[in-house]
């Protein structure tokens, strides 16, 4: 197995988790980091004993990074990405891919032009639970699935993140909706129209250094997504309720034959149950797969590098992650107008991982 050079691009919170998970792959190997805050990238690159790039152009311009991970805040995601696939580097971005749909179609063809490979998070689909899941509904364990009710409640970022008010500029359903969207998209097809209704519930927040501000975005979101299958999906999200001490972070599908619950989209190895109607619960087993308990953000950085040296598509591709970006921006005008708006988007189905059709 090849060990493929990463850099990291955006020295924040997420990139201590990216840099300790790159470091226990085989595949990977974190080569070096850029951030425009000095002081940011310098300390990462010491934690991490890797070279700090004194410049983006200084990171481009090295031949030994094969592929870039862009962890920069939402608004820099497009000239980023553009950049490193414009230089010959294929791209792993966090979500989202890029805050507006027209953008995210144009790194999806910037990187065909440019013969490389562009992926994107969400990728926690990938995780043995997810695929449980995904396996299970395909199988009709229980029945045609027609409604299901996924959450995306993160609870205050304030209480926890040093520096929140960006995540209330884009609000909940850019940061934590796009993973249920994207893994109800990988088992039911993509999304063809959305109805949504927003709010802010909580208006004057304060950071933990005692500095007020106020949410840009709607705060509480729910939305009825209708899938390319005809399932219909009620999505809530939110920064207002704590969703890891509720049933904030899971997903019920429910189908002509029985329920099934995924109790948490986030944790790889959460419970997967099924239940007949009138019937007890049943616990499944979950399919195979590596790592630990914990959440795991680079499972598709990992995909990407196996799928380089296997010469086959990568699963968490671009198209995908253009897509969710198209769901969450017809979301949030459907939201502001209170009128259905429809996405029109598609991306090629993936592997599942773990086992087979």
């Amino acid at each position: 197995m090849a060990v493929h050079p990463v850099a990291i691009v955006g020295c924040g919170v997420i990139a201590q988790s990216y840099a300790a998970e790159i470091g226990a792959a085989d595949e990977l190997e974190l080569v070096g980091a850029f951030d425009v805050s000095a002081d940011a990238r310098d300390a990462f690159a010491a934690k991490h004993g890797v070279r700090a790039y004194e410049s983006f152009e200084e990171l481009l311009a090295d031949p030994g990074v094969e592929i870039v991970v862009n962890l920069t805040i939402h608004h820099a995601h497009f000239a980023v990405t553009s950049a490193v696939l414009r230089s010959g580097r294929h791209v792993y971005s966090e979500k989202p891919l890029t805050l507006d749909p027209a953008q995210a179609q144009e790194l999806v063809v910037i990187a065909r032009e440019n013969g490389v490979r562009l992926a994107g998070s969400p990728s926690v689909w990938l995780s043995p639970a997810s695929q449980t899941a995904w396996r299970e509904i395909e199988r009709g364990a229980v029945g045609r699935v027609r409604a299901v009710y996924a959450n995306a409640d993160h609870g205050r970022i304030e209480t926890w993140h040093p520096n929140p008010a960006g995540f209330y500029e884009v609000g909940p359903v850019f940061d934590v909706g796009v993973y249920p969207i994207a893994l109800l998209t990988v088992i039911h097809g993509p999304v063809r129209s959305v109805r949504a209704t927003g709010a802010v519930l909580l208006p004057d927040r304060t950071t933990k250094r005692g500095q007020s501000f106020h949410p840009v975005a709607d705060d509480f979101v729910v939305a009825m997504l209708t899938m390319d299958d005809g399932t219909l999906v009620r999505l809530t999200c939110s920064f207002y309720v704590d969703g890891a001490r509720t049933v904030g972070e899971g997903v019920e599908f429910h189908g002509d034959d029985g329920t099934l619950v995924l109790s948490s989209w986030v944790e790889p190895r959460s419970s997967v149950r099924t239940t007949p109607f009138g019937g007890s619960w049943t616990d499944v087993e979950l399919c195979p797969g590596d790592g630990g308990d914990g959440v795991e953000w680079s499972r598709g950085l990992r995909d990407l590098a196996r799928a380089i040296d296997e010469g086959r598509p990568h699963r968490a591709t671009g198209e995908h992650a253009a897509h969710v970006v198209e769901t969450v921006d017809a979301i949030t005008r459907s939201a502001a107008s209170g009128r259905d708006v429809a996405v029109t988007s598609s991306f090629p189905r993936p592997e599942p991982l773990g086992w087979g059709r």
